[in-house]
């Protein structure tokens, strides 16, 4: 009976994985296929990564995306950590529902933190352009960021800032002096994967956008109105390694954040 229940859990897993990572490698693969047409193998080539590298309007779209991650991440690591610490000190009777309120955007559908995104900004008569964008995608990555603050404070030793207070330091030059580099690799973690986030965000970036600004994402999603391509294949081949690459650093550098022992 339990040999059986482990093969069935050994088949239930492998089909789980299957259904997740089959398409990944498909497209990896494929994006080294001669052949425009995906469902035909037309032996081995790298054209469609040259091909890409001479799309000037796909690094234009590039070139937003990761000014717009950047200034997105800088912005939540400010709000995420301040609010973190702010809540961290006071203890207010109200933290529940404010660390409540501080989740939600992660916990609303997208689509509609997307249309509340663009009436608001509307009935404010913000041009929709870049600075929409970097408003947006902050409003969404600063729980990231809190959260990984918030880990990093519950676990933090006190005995430091306390014994800093006790020599006479004031309450910034204990923050800047101690504090700050306690969290720095929980900033760095959140800072992280907030980028991540807006790099790959679609529909918020859809909604707040200006004309004359496009994000790589919604570049890859008009292109593949017409159906995929070799080239958007290669693309996506190179996002999946930036990606996993940055959620890699992420996670190295909330593990290396976490008090010994922990």
């Amino acid at each position: 009976m339990k040999k059986r229940r482990f093969t069935f859990q050994k088949f239930y897993l492998g089909l789980v994985l299957a259904v997740i990572y089959l398409p990944l490698v498909l497209v990896v693969v494929y994006s080294f296929n001669q052949s425009r047409i995906s469902s035909v193998w037309g032996g081995f080539s790298l054209n469609w990564y040259r091909t890409l590298f001479a799309d000037r309007a796909m690094f234009g779209a590039l070139r937003n995306s990761v000014v717009l991650g950047v200034c997105a991440s800088l912005c939540a690591a400010v709000v995420g950590t301040l609010g973190a610490v702010g809540f961290h000190r006071i203890q207010p009777r109200t933290k529940g529902a404010v660390e409540y309120l501080t989740m939600l955007p992660l916990m609303i559908p997208e689509i509609i933190l997307a249309m509340v995104f663009m009436a608001f900004f509307a009935a404010l008569g913000l041009p929709f352009g870049m600075g929409t964008l970097i408003l947006g995608h902050t409003a969404f990555c600063v729980p990231y960021v809190y959260m990984m603050v918030k880990a990093r404070l519950a676990g933090m030793d006190h005995s430091l800032t306390e014994a800093a207070r006790d020599l006479g330091a004031g309450e910034w030059r204990v923050f800047w002096d101690i504090t700050l580099p306690l969290l720095a690799p929980a900033i760095a973690s959140g800072m992280l994967l907030s980028f991540a986030m807006s790099f790959d965000d679609v529909l918020i970036s859809l909604f707040v956008t200006g004309v004359n600004v496009t994000t790589l994402p919604l570049k890859v999603y008009t292109s593949l109105q017409n159906g995929p391509t070799p080239e958007i294949n290669a693309l996506c081949t190179l996002l999946l390694a930036g990606t996993l690459v940055l959620v890699g650093l992420s996670a190295l550098l909330g593990r290396l954040g976490r008090p010994a022992g922990k």
